[in-house]
């Protein structure tokens, strides 16, 4: 029983009895958004007061046990003493993990880009593939995907997709997802059998509502022109295409996929809302850490978070040291492997995060 996790259960603790505090107040009931914030954290703390009480009872029964134990050697008492500890040991874990901050934005729908990046054709092609990928993975999860933007490249690829993905936790599921990917494989149309590498970058923001961005009107410029197709040929007679750029930052969003005007400016104000709330937890995080690099990046090839090889036929996730079956499992969809892992890497790091911050471990 170390004396760290000591501590993080007396501040467990007395947490859970400020907010039992707080919920005693008859006043709170009024005062509906301290209410949200307090029932809402009492639960994401549920799990923490549950293993908290176990270990507490663990820790007295260590104390019994020591006690009697100095006055004389039992063995059942010993046996008791060893049982009490090993419960001890095994909650240590359990109990940080209880303690790590979700991400707020985890619960939320999802908005998804995919660009094609260095490679040329056959990045637009790997682009196609994982929107592919994508689509298979958000079914599998129960989770409905809403095709947003796209547009066309050569030979059957895309240079630019954007889809929205609904339902619970989607952006928790897609977030690991932002990133470069790259792609080794010999192209159909290479003849001499030589092995290409290619990137296709993608995005991942979590989608807003109206109340969690506020957007000043003056602060945009909205364009309508005509819809064009691949090669800039003119695909509808009427200027459905919408264009809006946030002047103060300079974002840029454009839709052209729906016939109707109306349709487009909504689904680029769905875009333009999650770039900017994206924005500005950007700026936060960059506030408390220089380190923090942009999701998309540059598309080289040297920024790659997975490597799909085909000639191996596996999937290399970079920052876990991943490897999947390629066909078998994450051309069919079956992105599951990577997002648990990397859901789990991610509790780690919070929880280091939230060590450094504050010198040992706090409820927050």
């Amino acid at each position: 029983m170390s004396d760290a996790t000591t501590r993080l259960v007396a501040q467990i603790e007395r947490t859970q009895a400020e907010l039992d505090g707080e919920l005693a107040r008859p006043e709170l009931v009024s005062d509906r958004e301290r209410y949200a914030q307090v029932t809402r954290r009492y639960s994401e703390l549920a799990e923490a007061f549950r293993l908290a009480v176990l270990f507490r009872d663990a820790a007295n029964r260590v104390a019994e046990a020591r006690e009697l134990l100095a006055e004389g050697e039992d063995a059942d008492l010993r046996g008791i003493l060893s049982e009490a500890e090993a419960e001890l040991e095994a909650l240590e874990g359990p109990l940080r993990e209880a303690m790590v901050l979700r991400d707020p934005d985890d619960d939320r729908d999802t908005i998804v880009e995919i660009r094609a990046g260095t490679g040329g054709q056959e990045a637009a092609l790997f682009a196609r593939d994982l929107l592919e990928v994508y689509r298979r993975y958000a079914e599998s999860r129960g989770l409905r995907m809403d095709l947003l933007s796209s547009s066309e490249a050569e030979a059957g690829g895309l240079r630019e997709v954007i889809f929205g993905v609904k339902g619970p936790g989607a952006y928790g599921i897609f977030k690991h997802e932002a990133g470069g990917h790259r792609v080794q494989r010999v192209p159909a149309t290479e003849s001499q059998g030589r092995l290409h590498t290619s990137l296709a970058t993608v995005a991942v923001l979590p989608e807003v509502e109206e109340v969690d961005v506020r957007i000043d009107r003056d602060d945009l410029t909205i364009d309508v022109y005509r819809s064009s197709g691949p090669g800039g040929q003119s695909v509808n007679t009427t200027d459905s295409a919408v264009r809006i750029t946030h002047l103060p930052t300079g974002i840029v969003v454009s839709m052209q996929d729906e016939k109707s005007q109306l349709q487009n400016r909504e689904r680029a104000m769905r875009v333009l809302r999650a770039r900017l709330y994206e924005r500005a937890q950007a700026e936060r995080a960059a506030a408390e850490s220089e380190a923090r690099r942009s999701q998309l990046g540059t598309g080289a090839r040297a920024e790659k978070i997975r490597t799909y090889n085909f000639p191996q036929n596996r999937v290399t996730d970079h920052r876990v040291e991943l490897d999947v079956p390629l066909r078998e499992q994450v051309l069919q969809g079956s992105l599951g492997p990577f997002t648990e892992a990397l859901a789990a890497d991610e509790r780690r790091r919070r929880l280091e995060e939230q060590i450094g911050r504050n010198g040992h471990e706090q409820p927050g």
